[in-house]
């Protein structure tokens, strides 16, 4: 039994050795609402604003993080300004995935909207 013990705390030293290693190397960052965190990208966004930026209905709703930010920086806050974008125009946004047309096609069908057909 003490055996097992030590090897438990054994593991879980070299984890948070391994842990402060890594976090080590990241600069702790703080965003202007004073919320401290850790990335390793050059991305200045606050993880935690990100959250309580989230949207709670709307199509906007059933996205992910990079995706609403790519429609928000081209003003896209609604179905029927996106239905007036090809879905290729829409793809070619930076942080836009392809994970995330699937989710905007069905939102604009409820509508009764599609996307722009390319010219």
């Amino acid at each position: 039994m003490k055996t097992l013990k030590k090897r438990i705390s054994s593991c879980e030293n070299i984890k948070k050795y391994f842990l402060r290693k890594k976090f080590n190397t990241m600069p702790l960052k703080t965003c202007d609402k004073g919320h401290q965190f850790y990335k390793t990208s050059d991305c200045p966004t606050c993880p935690i604003c990100e959250k309580e930026r989230k949207p709670t209905e709307g199509f906007m709703s059933k996205l992910p993080a990079p995706a609403r930010r790519a429609l928000e920086s081209k003003q896209i806050n609604s179905l029927e300004k996106l239905a007036t974008f090809t879905e290729n125009e829409i793809l070619s946004l930076h942080g836009m995935g392809k994970s995330s047309i699937p989710k905007l096609i069905d939102a604009l069908k409820k509508e009764e909207l599609s996307f722009k057909t390319p010219d």
